[in-house]
């Protein structure tokens, strides 16, 4: 496909352009159980709306992970899928490379569990792929239900790895979710928190954290942590999609992968490149959203039919 040039505002107001903005869909055939997909669409939406010419790379079971991209999503999915990914992701290399280079990342649930050192599945423990300071056991009652926590910045942490990298000091808006889990993850010295829990269950219950002998204040830590956030990837329990809910998440990612502070991404639908404005104006409000929405249905439709069913 050839390359489109895109731009965005910088911090000075000048120009900046570059080639076709490319969004990794990791293994939406293995990890794609709760909808996850859609928060690629969500980021190619916002960039769109901002100018930026923007595709999905959709990568499946088996494809190499190219690690050139300019961000990544993964999904949620059962215990065996979560094996195959693991197993994939860590014999190809590329989404390790791309996570060392910068590149920003975002896993959901079962994908929080395999980026981190190791999770249960199947009845026995698995080696993740070790890009966060995370290991997932068991919580004593599944969570299924909203969850809602306020986003904590890497100054209210106590981790030094966190301080070096503020990666959502632009996260100020309550993050929101719907959990399915029964994962109880623990996070290490090198992973922070995402948010702090006020509604449901985040990482991890009493259950979970009594399973690996924290008390006191490291309990009540472990337990009040919701996501975690580490080097350029954002991990989250919330399905919803995540980012359909909380835009403002969507645009942390969006302002990492362009090099800006997102209080410098134009505002949706202010800043459309002249090309696609053309485009743009010759259509209706009403025939915009009719449009989108057929294109959106399609491309779901289209990843439903590459998911691959753990159930039978």
């Amino acid at each position: 496909m050839p390359a489109k040039t895109h731009a965005v505002s910088s911090p000075s107001g000048s120009r900046q352009s570059s080639s076709q903005f490319q969004i990794g869909l990791i293994l939406p055939d293995v990890l794609g159980t709760y909808g996850d997909d859609g928060n690629a669409l969500i980021v190619r939406q916002r960039l769109r709306l901002r100018g930026v010419a923007a595709e999905i790379v959709p990568i499946h079971l088996g494809d190499p992970v190219p690690d050139s991209l300019d961000l990544y999503t993964v999904g949620g999915g059962e215990d065996t899928a979560q094996i195959l990914a693991s197993e994939h992701l860590r014999a190809d290399g590329g989404i390790i490379r791309a996570a060392n280079k910068g590149t920003p990342i975002l896993a959901i649930c079962a994908g929080l569990q395999v980026f981190g050192q190791s999770f249960r599945a199947s009845g026995s423990m698995v080696d993740g792929l070790g890009l966060l300071d995370a290991t997932t056991s068991s919580l004593k009652v599944r969570m299924i239900g909203e969850l809602r926590s306020e986003p904590l910045q890497a100054e209210q942490q106590s981790t030094t790895s966190a301080r070096t990298d503020n990666f959502t000091r632009g996260l100020t808006d309550q993050l929101t979710g719907f959990a399915n889990h029964m994962g109880a993850t623990i996070l290490g010295p090198d992973a922070r928190p995402l948010g702090r829990v006020l509604h449901g269950t985040g990482n991890c219950d009493t259950y979970g954290a009594e399973t690996v002998h924290l008390d006191g204040d490291d309990a009540d830590y472990q337990t009040s942590a919701e996501g975690a956030v580490q080097g350029s990837i954002i991990a989250t329990y919330m399905h919803g999609p995540a980012l359909a809910r909380n835009p403002q998440l969507a645009d942390v990612l969006i302002a990492r992968a362009l090099g800006v502070e997102v209080d410098d991404l134009p505002p949706l639908g202010d800043d459309i490149d002249p090309s696609i404005r053309g485009d743009l104006d010759s259509l209706d409000m009403g025939s915009k959203h009719l449009e989108l929405a057929r294109e959106l249905n399609n491309e779901v439709s289209q990843l439903r039919r590459e998911r691959i069913d753990f159930t039978s």
